[in-house]
């Protein structure tokens, strides 16, 4: 999938480009990570390619964050709340442990940013903390793998 992905961007025009990677990192799993690393294997300027890459990744979370929150404000909205699964008790408690910043900084190393942003405000966690630190969390994985496949295409090169 990351070969047609970087295909895809490598076949656009190099004025276009950059948009080809904020669409790629616009997609759950991509993210800003992979999104920086196509755009660099493709040879676009480096700081092009990963600032495309976060713009994506957060355009993308942001939609999931304001989805998940008009979802979770009509459900909740005036119902009494319920008993919640087991298997929600625990998705709970990690997330209790950790906060939010921690799990959006070490989310995406299990989950998208997408659906963990969008898992915390279902929570009922600040939709505005959770766009905060996932818009940290996504710069600081963008821009370290941006940075590794630079250096990495140098070490090749």
């Amino acid at each position: 999938m990351i070969d047609a992905l970087q295909d895809f961007t490598s076949s656009l025009a190099p004025v276009l480009q950059w948009a080809g990677v904020m669409l790629v990192a616009a997609i759950p799993f991509v993210e800003s990570y992979f999104g920086s690393v196509i755009g660099v294997l493709a040879g676009m300027n480096p700081a092009i390619a990963i600032v495309a890459a976060i713009v994506g990744n957060v355009a993308s979370m942001l939609v999931f964050v304001q989805s998940a929150h008009g979802v979770r404000s009509k459900v909740v909205g005036g119902k009494e709340p319920r008993e919640p699964s087991a298997r929600r008790q625990k998705l709970r408690a990690q997330f209790d442990k950790y906060g939010v910043a921690g799990v959006s900084l070490l989310g995406q190393t299990i989950l998208p940013s997408q659906i963990t942003s969008a898992a915390m405000v279902s929570f009922g966690a600040s939709k505005n903390s959770v766009i905060l630190w996932q818009c940290i969390s996504i710069v600081i994985w963008g821009v370290a793998f941006g940075v590794l496949a630079v250096l990495g295409v140098s070490l090749v090169g």
